[in-house]
């Protein structure tokens, strides 16, 4: 397989001003050559141009792998990676990733990678274990109507390989490692009235009594009317979901994932933020019923949660 080219993988966009403008603020790059579509204008390139060591993201297939546009290749350039693993090198390590650069990108190029397997090395000894190092190429081309243009190259190299075995040595028993729990709010004067009714499983909002509209989250004045004269209504706890996220990833203890997050419209007007319960992700949509329900945790933490409800 040495030496063996794969297909065309395309990007499923063409360089564009919002995706380097997004990289650049990830990665605290200020260059207006990238940025400043003004300042870019009276530059040589008559225009802005994308960070060269963007170049690999243009490519990639986005949240869910291996999804790239019509007209990519099928076949796999990581084949062998995958013929290793049933010999029994299982594991794996990046070693090299070496990006070349022929020129700056405009907006409005396409393009599209081709990969050649490189080179596959003879057995090696590591102190990570015994394996091989793959190496692969991947060179970018800009789609061109009188002939595509190579633009970069990058190469990517990994060794695959048999751990290392770990001989077992007694060890000193180590202390348990702690439970990790939730993390308690804090509680002010302003805010004591909604966590005690927590406990009371009731779901308190707070009331101004001058104006006679509810407010949440609690604060120590009237949003509406800038009154102090604040008490608290318990609501029905009934409402819809107005908004929700699911989270994925970072996994942090001690919760469990995935992790459904609605934004709650309460029948009574204001919306809260609160965990879901007893609900299927993948089923969640705007403006489903919701009730509140109370759970209680490590023993002294009680928050309001919400369930999806039959509508009546």
């Amino acid at each position: 397989m040495v030496g063996k080219e794969f297909g065309r993988i395309y990007a499923w966009d063409e360089v564009n001003p919002a995706m380097v403008r997004q990289w650049c603020e990830v990665m605290g790059v200020t260059n207006p050559l990238y940025i400043d579509p003004e300042y870019a204008l009276q530059t040589e390139f008559e225009g802005l141009v994308a960070p060269p060591a963007m170049l690999q993201s243009w490519c990639q297939s986005g949240l869910y792998q291996d999804n790239f546009p019509p007209g990519s290749t099928d076949d796999n350039p990581y084949g062998v990676l995958k013929l290793l693993e049933e010999q029994g090198y299982m594991s794996v390590v990046a070693v090299n990733s070496e990006l070349t650069f022929e020129r700056y990108l405009k907006m409005g190029e396409r393009l599209y990678y081709t990969t050649r397997f490189d080179s596959l090395s003879d057995q090696k000894q590591t102190a990570l274990g015994t394996g091989f190092f793959v190496t692969l190429k991947m060179t970018y081309f800009s789609q061109k109507p009188y002939g595509d243009e190579q633009v970069g190259e990058l190469l990517f190299r990994v060794f695959k390989f048999k751990p290392a075995q770990v001989i077992e040595t007694k060890t000193e028993s180590k202390p348990a490692i702690p439970v990790i729990k939730r993390s308690k709010p804090g509680i002010s004067d302003d805010t004591r009235f909604f966590w005690d009714g927590c406990d009371e499983k009731e779901l308190r909002i707070q009331h101004c009594k001058s104006c006679d509209k509810l407010q949440h989250p609690p604060a120590p004045v009237c949003i509406h009317c800038q009154s102090f004269d604040l008490d608290y209504k318990v609501a029905s706890g009934k409402g819809e979901l107005y908004s929700y996220v699911v989270m994925h990833y970072p996994e942090i203890p001690p919760f469990d994932y995935p992790n459904p997050i609605g934004l709650i419209e309460l029948e009574e007007g204001v919306r809260l933020t609160a965990g879901l319960v007893g609900v299927d992700p993948k089923n969640l949509s705007i403006g489903t019923p919701v009730e509140v329900c109370f759970e209680t945790f490590d023993g002294d933490l009680t928050l309001p949660m919400f369930r999806t409800r039959e509508e009546s």
